[in-house]
């Protein structure tokens, strides 16, 4: 009998945590998901499942020391997942060529989260360097790299907003990638050799 108040205590205690983390960090995560994802009803999504995994994990006793760092680390993986599916599509919008006629894409950096533990480490590290080296692209190919890689829009939607020729966005998001690739190059080998 007196394990039922000590369950009942320890429920309402996690109830409390959770539910300071969640008014503590909720506005500032809202935020960072719509920067990043267009449709409100996405970012919505995108934020409960965060909310959700949050919760779960936290009522699995599974020690999540900064909190704050790992729900916004869980968002950022789940906007990458959500517009890499979208992506995956390639009817949907145009691809960008390199030199050699190949498409490249986000999904050409980042390992699989699908491939255990090292992939996800190697992913999340790759996904940070990634952030800084786009912030370092000139603006118009980190505006086209963002749109297209990020938000999934595709070439000739940009260049009906913009009035820029589908040609110079891919020249552009060709200069990016390429840039990309190489500041990205000795991290990536490093985890591609484990």
């Amino acid at each position: 009998m007196e394990q039922t108040p000590t369950m009942e205590w320890m429920t309402i205690e996690q109830d409390r945590r959770i539910s300071t983390v969640v008014k503590a960090e909720g506005t500032h995560l809202r935020n960072f998901i719509r920067k990043r994802v267009a449709d409100e009803a996405d970012a919505e999504d995108i934020l409960q499942e965060v909310f959700y995994e949050f919760v779960q994990t936290y009522r699995l006793m599974k020690p999540i020391e900064q909190a704050g760092a790992w729900l916004f680390r869980v968002a950022r993986n789940r906007i990458i997942d959500r517009f890499r599916k979208r992506s995956h599509d390639p009817l949907k919008s145009e691809q960008a060529l390199d030199e050699d006629g190949e498409r490249f894409s986000l999904d050409d950096f980042l390992p699989s989260a699908d491939a255990g533990p090292e992939a996800i480490y190697a992913r999340t590290l790759l996904i940070d360097a990634l952030e800084d080296a786009v912030e370092e692209l000139p603006e118009e190919q980190r505006a086209v790299f963002i749109a297209h890689e990020i938000e999934g829009r595709s070439f000739k939607e940009m260049a009906a907003e913009t009035g820029t020729n589908i040609n110079t966005l891919l020249a552009r998001k060709r200069y990016a990638v390429q840039y990309l690739r190489s500041r990205l190059q000795s991290i990536y080998d490093e985890f591609t050799s484990l």
